[in-house]
């Protein structure tokens, strides 16, 4: 069964691209986290109702290659998966292309610990499990 994904269009802002007329690459990450948070919106739940009820996924791995361009107002694609990255980690797989041609803009992944909010880290609870591995694509 494949992993939880999620796919969404959007416009690069005016405010994302650089001089040069591409994006900036800070900007992936951003956009990255934008994936993420619709993910697992789509599995029924939102990063807030996870905060209430105390587990945070803080980053703590990041990769990303930049392999394209996008421009302002480009219409890009983003596809979000997400798996298990050990016994208290979560990986989000994301590849941004654009929505007109299908060429890659740039894609990478995010590794998130589990913690507390006191900042420890715990054993993923078996609700966000079961969330991890719905196979419902959204």
């Amino acid at each position: 069964m494949p992993a939880p994904a999620h796919t969404l269009c959007f416009r690069v802002r005016y405010s994302e691209v650089d001089p040069m007329g591409s994006y900036y690459n800070s900007r992936a990450l951003e956009w990255f986290e934008h994936g993420r948070g619709e993910l697992v919106r789509s599995l029924g739940m939102s990063y807030r109702e996870m905060e209430q009820r105390g587990v945070l996924l803080p980053v703590v791995e990041a990769h990303v290659e930049f392999v394209g361009r996008a421009a302002y107002d480009d219409l890009l694609k983003m596809t979000s998966t997400l798996s298990m990255g050990g016994r208290a980690r979560f990986r989000f797989d994301v590849a941004i292309e654009s929505a007109a041609t299908g060429q890659s803009v740039c894609h990478g992944w995010t590794v998130h610990a589990v913690i507390s909010p006191a900042g420890k880290p715990i054993r993923p609870p078996a609700w966000l499990v079961k969330l991890a591995d719905s196979r419902d694509e959204g």
